[in-house]
């Protein structure tokens, strides 16, 4: 079984000013070489007019990782991006810092600070969570324990994937694989034995 990996919830986008040089980071999940690079064209085509649109990239299938200083000084820009991607291990993440120059240079060791700070901001628009093997497991319940379920799944980290209503209501929904026991157990407590959880499958989710 795969085991669990933090990563980006969603893409982001932060920006901050250093000397009059303009640095806007972006970051977007990804799970292929062909969506990162996807990524970094549609980046590069937003921001034609700028002088450099850096990026990094890591995939955890095949442990792939690309970067590049996309010409500003080698070792000031593509790596220190990467560099955050590697010291918050993620994974399936890739970075594109744009840089409109402000006229003033910036030093090597301003440039890898620049590119490192930018990148650390887009990664925090992005969100970091964690992914991980879940169950998905699914219950049929009359309407009066149905209120107290809904209490109990967020309490064991459980997300409802579907909801049917008819005379009963059935529900479907994920929960970190080490966390299923725990819950099935918790619901089949908490309705005095009257319902049980069933596990209808598995995906790879945040947890």
């Amino acid at each position: 079984m795969l085991s669990a990996y933090k990563t980006v919830h969603g893409a982001g986008c932060d920006s901050f000013t250093e000397k009059r040089s303009q640095f806007i980071g972006y970051v977007r999940p990804v799970q292929s070489a062909q969506e990162a690079t996807d990524f970094i064209e549609e980046i590069r085509k937003k921001h034609w007019d700028a002088k450099h649109n850096v990026f990094a990239y890591i995939l955890r299938d095949g442990g792939v990782k690309r970067y590049s200083d996309d010409g500003e000084p080698q070792g000031t820009a593509g790596v220190p991006v990467l560099d955050v991607l590697e010291k918050e291990k993620l994974f399936d993440v890739a970075v594109v810092v744009t840089r409109y120059f402000g006229g003033v240079l910036l030093g090597t060791g301003g440039l890898v600070r620049a590119y490192s700070h930018t990148a650390k901001l887009a990664v925090l628009a992005g969100g970091i969570v964690t992914k991980g093997p879940c169950s998905i497991l699914q219950v049929e319940t009359d309407y009066a324990f149905y209120q107290r379920l809904l209490t109990i799944l967020p309490d064991c980290g459980a997300t409802v994937q579907t909801s049917d209503f008819s005379d009963k209501v059935t529900l479907s929904f994920s929960v970190a694989s080490e966390k299923e026991t725990a819950l099935c157990e918790k619901i089949f407590d908490a309705s005095d034995g009257r319902i049980r959880a069933k596990k209808i499958g598995e995906n790879f989710a945040e947890i």
